[in-house]
């Protein structure tokens, strides 16, 4: 039996995660990590690293952040409490959905994840208080080629659903793109 359904969203490569809730009297079990079904949809190398996030208070963005190559990553993204807005934005300079972006409602009892492929800025905004998500990655967090995109930024025009009630210093300093912005390029 799969742990996993998944569907191809409209950014090539992105993929939304549903996770098969095993249910009994005593709550659930579900997969959140498979290397063989995961290597069907894009995730082909070995999980680096593993983080958990708690963000306290609705309204809060976090992102929208990225690696620029070589080490750019694939992101799988879990919500382990509450829900979130998830936002991803194409930044690969040779795609067709080039600085497009895409949303998804990923909650906790929804069992629903975004597989993130390299070349994609990647930020969330809290929908309740007391938020966790839980993030595996291809790559280990490297800080000299940690970057992103500014949340507020015009070209990107999101349409963050709620309210901006927190955001760190760093990703409100985030330079806003131009027309010269060439995107990144992958390996």
């Amino acid at each position: 039996m799969s742990g996993f359904s998944i569907t191809d969203l409209p950014l090539a490569g992105l993929k939304k995660i549903e996770r098969q809730l095993l249910r009994d009297e005593r709550g659930f079990l579900s997969r959140v990590f498979c290397a063989a079904e995961l290597s069907a949809c894009g995730w082909h190398v070995p999980v680096s690293q593993i983080n958990h996030t708690y963000t306290a208070k609705k309204g809060t963005v976090r992102g929208l952040h990225f690696q620029h190559p070589p080490f750019s990553e694939i992101k799988l993204v879990s919500c382990l409490q509450g829900q979130v807005w998830d936002v991803v934005v194409d930044l690969r300079a040779d795609s067709d959905t080039f600085l497009q972006w895409h949303a998804e409602n990923l909650t906790s009892s929804n069992g629903s994840a975004l597989l993130i492929p390299e070349g994609f800025a990647h930020g969330f905004q809290t929908m309740c208080d007391d938020v966790e998500l839980l993030y595996c990655h291809s790559e280990a967090y490297r800080p000299k080629a940690e970057a992103g995109l500014n949340l507020l930024d015009p070209l990107l025009s999101i349409n963050w659903p709620i309210p901006i009630s927190e955001c760190s210093t760093r990703d409100k300093a985030f330079s806003l793109l131009d027309a010269e912005y060439a995107g990144v390029v992958l390996k």
